[in-house]
């Protein structure tokens, strides 16, 4: 399978989607939003958009079989998987705040060989094939190298349904706060790992995320040479709900501080 071929083909069906999502934006009434759960909010616009991008990726790859957050399709395992976020970061896109995206991930016999996030509002494209590198809009890129954790600027994201380990994920958030350049929370997970992969944040971490929140973006890190683990180092962050993503030179100090807290 030409790993390279598939990324150079999804690619226009990714920006096609990009282009639906920019276009209603600001055009999504009150009575068009549904609350799928706790502050989890999703309208025709995610629904139409995981529609476009299932009925290409299915023809783009006869057989393959879809993992996608809002069930236009059955679930399905298989030995080609497509995990697909249409629209991470609806609130964001409802509230017309200028942070959102689309992720996505090829998984073949369980194992991620292809990811790609596209921040729709600034049309970059960061996207990685397995052994290929990682790219943004057709240029190489390189996770960050600022060390030690006092000189990273990092990123995360505010638990909004899962609230069990909040005074955990304070007191971490504290730490990084006094000894870090900064915290950001821009509201897409996928965008905030595009942007560790591409060397703007030094560091990511988050629980309470699923598979398609982060499934694309954990990929393009690893293929730009940073380290992504669970809060325990190890490797169940797709399915285990809790993700560090950070450049090997400030990973270590992360985890640590990480699962003192959570441990």
């Amino acid at each position: 399978m030409n790993l390279e071929k598939i990324c150079n083909q999804v690619i226009p069906i990714v920006e096609r989607s990009g282009r639906f999502i920019r276009q209603e934006l600001g055009r999504v009434a009150g009575g068009d939003i549904e609350e799928k759960g706790l502050n989890s909010l999703v309208s025709y616009v995610d629904k139409t958009a995981e529609e476009q991008l299932v009925e290409a990726l299915g023809q783009l790859l006869p057989g393959s079989v879809f993992l996608t957050e809002e069930d236009t399709v059955d679930n399905q395992s298989g030995d080609l998987q497509w995990i697909i976020d249409p629209l991470d970061g609806t609130t964001n896109f409802l509230f017309q705040l200028p942070v959102f995206s689309i992720s996505i991930a090829l998984q073949q016999e369980g194992h991620t060989v292809l990811g790609l996030v596209y921040e729709i509002n600034r049309q970059e494209c960061f996207y990685a094939w397995k052994g290929g590198g990682a790219f943004l809009n057709g240029q190489p890129i390189r996770v960050s190298r600022r060390a030690p954790l006092t000189q990273a600027l990092l990123a995360t994201g505010f638990p909004y349904h899962d609230y069990s380990r909040i005074q955990e994920y304070f007191g971490v958030l504290e730490h990084f706060m006094r000894h870090s350049r900064g915290l950001r929370r821009l509201g897409s997970a996928a965008v905030d790992l595009a942007y560790v992969a591409c060397g703007r944040f030094d560091g990511f971490f988050e629980y309470g995320l699923n598979a398609w929140d982060v499934a694309g973006g954990a990929f393009i890190i690893r293929e730009a040479g940073g380290t992504v683990t669970d809060f325990q180092g190890g490797e169940d962050y797709l399915y285990g709900g809790e993700i560090v993503a950070a450049n090997p030179m400030v990973s270590k100090e992360m985890l640590e501080v990480i699962k003192g807290a959570f441990g």
